[in-house]
Order: C-alpha cells, then sequence, then structure tokens
C-alpha cells in the first residue's frame, strides 16, 4: 500500500483482443446443493453461484484449511507425538494410537486421502498445542484470504453449531490451497503407504475423491459429510493449465454437482491473459540517475475469465511511488503496481518492477561531459 503523498496515477485503458464464446446459463435447478460456487481459481473470480454467502456446516470439508496451515506454517519432516485426544478422536480415522511418533508429512497425508480426524487432532496440537488455539488461528487465516463468514471450532469438521463456513469462503481457501505444489501433489495420489509400529502391516491410505477417477482434468480436492452437514465436496480440475474450483454444501449428488459446474465453466468460459510476466508498462523519469527513465514492467502474468460482452469494460489502473524513483534502482525492485479494474470492481494488483539498474550519476563524468559539450561548441 503507497502512502497518497508522493504517488503519480496513471490510468489506462487497454484494448485486449479477446475470444470468449458467450456463456450459456446454468440454473440453480441443475444444481441440487443447497449452496455451490464455481471459481476461477487463479483470480477467484466466481463464475457460478447458488446461495454462495449462507452459512453452513462444511463436514470434513474443514481439513483443507487444516492442510494449508500444515503445509504454511509447519515443517513436514518434524516428529509429531500422537496425543491421548488425537488418538481418541472419534470418526473417520487412520487408526493412530497414543504416543505413536508420525511425521507431519504423515499426517496430511492421512489428513487429506482418508480423512483421518485423528490426523487433524494431532497435526492442531503439533502446530498450536491444542484443537481450541489452533482453530483460532484457522479463522484468523480466514479472515486473512478473505473468508469474513467463517468460523472453525475444530480442525476435523465434526459437529459443532459454532463451526460454519459459505460456499464462497471455502473457494477462496481452496484457491489458496491450490497454490502449493505440495498440496496439488498430495491431492492426486492415488495411494500412500505409511508405518504403524507394533503391527505386522503398514497402513495404506487411499484416496476417497472419486472425481479423480469419474471427471477429464480432475485434480483435488477433499469430500465431507455429517448429518447436520449433509454430502459436501470441494473439487477441482485443470484443463490447458486452467483450473477451476467448485464447491457443493449439502448436495443430493456431490459429484453431478461438481461434474455440471465444472463442465459450465470449461465450456462456456475462456481464461484472457491480461498480463504477461515482465510485459512492459510504460517509462518514468529517475531522479539523480545515470539515465532519466526506467521502464517498468510487471511481476506476475495474471489471466481472467470474460464474458464477450467484458472484453472491452477492463481497465488498469498504474500506482508508481514517486519516492522510489531516485537512483540507485535495482533491476527487479518495486516501484508501484498495477491494478485490474472491471466495471469499478478491482480484480488484481500485481507488482511492477523496474526493468534495469539505474546508478547514481558520477559528478566527475557528468562534469567532464559538459565540459567536452561547451570545447566542441567553442571551437
Amino acid at each position: 500500500m503507497f502512502k497518497k503523498k508522493g504517488i503519480i496515477i496513471f490510468f489506462l485503458i487497454i484494448c485486449i483482443n479477446l475470444s470468449v464464446c458467450p456463456a450459456q446459463a446454468l440454473t440453480n435447478d441443475q444444481v441440487t446443493a443447497q449452496s455451490a460456487v464455481l471459481l476461477d481459481q487463479s483470480s477467484g473470480r466466481v463464475l457460478f453461484a447458488k446461495n454462495e454467502g449462507e452459512r453452513l456446516p462444511m463436514a470434513s470439508t474443514t481439513k483443507v484449511m487444516t492442510a494449508l496451515l500444515a503445509l504454511e506454517k509447519g515443517d513436514l519432516n518434524s516428529r509429531v507425538v500422537v496425543s491421548k485426544r488425537a488418538a481418541e478422536t472419534e470418526g473417520s480415522s487412520i487408526w493412530l494410537e497414543e504416543k505413536e511418533v508420525k511425521t507431519l508429512e504423515e499426517l496430511v497425508y492421512g489428513l487429506m486421502l482418508r480423512s483421518g480426524n485423528d490426523a487433524a487432532v494431532a497435526i492442531a496440537e503439533h502446530l498450536a498445542g491444542s484443537v481450541e488455539d489452533f482453530s483460532v488461528m484457522m479463522t484468523e487465516r480466514a479472515q486473512e484470504l478473505g473468508a469474513y463468514n467463517t468460523q472453525f471450532k475444530n480442525p476435523h469438521g465434526l459437529d459443532d453449531e459454532e463451526h460454519f463456513t459459505t460456499a464462497y469462503d471455502l473457494g477462496l481457501i481452496t484457491c489458496r490451497a491450490l497454490e502449493i505444489p505440495k498440496f496439488k501433489e498430495i491431492l492426486i495420489t492415488k495411494e500412500k503407504k505409511i508405518t504403524w509400529p507394533g503391527h505386522e502391516w503398514d497402513r495404506y491410505l487411499r484416496n476417497q475423491n472419486k472425481l479423480l477417477e469419474l471427471y477429464p482434468g480432475a485434480d483435488g480436492v477433499k469430500t465431507g459429510w455429517t448429518t447436520p452437514a449433509g454430502p459436501c465436496f470441494v473439487g477441482s480440475a485443470t484443463r490447458d493449465k486452467w483450473q477451476l474450483v467448485a464447491v457443493v454444501l449439502n448436495s443430493n449428488n456431490i459429484w453431478e454437482d461438481t461434474k455440471n459446474l465444472l463442465d459450465y465453466g470449461f465450456e462456456n468460459w475462456s481464461p484472457s491473459e491480461l498480463m504477461e510476466y515482465q510485459q512492459f508498462i510504460k517509462t518514468v523519469e529517475v531522479e539523480g540517475g545515470d539515465q532519466d527513465k526506467v521502464r517498468l514492467v510487471t511481476a506476475a502474468s495474471f489471466t481472467l475469465p470474460l464474458e464477450e460482452e467484458e472484453e472491452e469494460l477492463v481497465e488498469y489502473r498504474v500506482l508508481v511511488d514517486k519516492s522510489a524513483l531516485k537512483a540507485p534502482i535495482k533491476e527487479g525492485q518495486v516501484l508501484g503496481e498495477i491494478t485490474v479494474i472491471l466495471q469499478g470492481e478491482e480484480l488484481k494488483s500485481v507488482n511492477l518492477l523496474a526493468g534495469e539498474s539505474i546508478n547514481k550519476k558520477n559528478v566527475f563524468i557528468t562534469l567532464f561531459n559538459s565540459f567536452k559539450k561547451w570545447l566542441v561548441h567553442a571551437i
């Protein structure tokens, strides 16, 4: 966030030549879930919504956030000693035993593939000391991601009246988790073997996500079910490097609903690359440098699904931090940001970087060059 003082503001209206198929409507009646949403994973843009802001229980889809925190905050090689509370957690389980030692990585696999409630508690206690403190951490992280209608009371999703989310919030959380390569690797693992000390065999964890077999390009995410929540599912699929995230809560048929949502997205929308990585945006003047100007280039690419009539409505706002435009400047230094705006809504901001290094102006060389110019003119 830049201070208002010393900021140069530019508005660029850039013509984009896009080819987007007109969207065919998907009606609420075609999705049996009480609440559902379809998101573009990269931008978080909503492509379909049905009661997406309704607060509902989420069952084991809770574990998306548990896994996210484990991967963000934890060391996967760290050793976790299983407590009595974790070992005795009811519901789905990977059969952990009190005082058994597991790596955090093994527990995350057990959490996501077998939906182990015992693994969830063990992760929570390892990262925060208790289930209660971990639940606070989960809720705070949700708020940071913009999931303002979500509250966690446990790391597994067993029934609690104060444990709730919305389809939209759960989609946002999942979009963030899918940015982590290890999370994606775990989701597509069909089977994982982890040790079981004191037994003649190891534990074999099989992925419970049937979408991986039912839908071309499917690559996630998590099932869930309790009596109050009903069948819940977060699904994802990728085609031509474009990933969509579908969330259905309290659905009559999680697989059919998810397939309908993903089909709608892939068949009726196309991602448009609005920004390329290191795309030149403009040049700005530099104070006290051996060069008068520096190029501004984007720090990342950005794609967005657009409907045909939206093509000419995309705007770009460029903010440049004037106080940073003083030599020396290093190549790659952040000098501002560019924001994509559609119909007044800010969709994405990307840092603007210096396209090259600018050294401080050498006073002696400047004087020498000035003298040469004067001498030539005098002669």
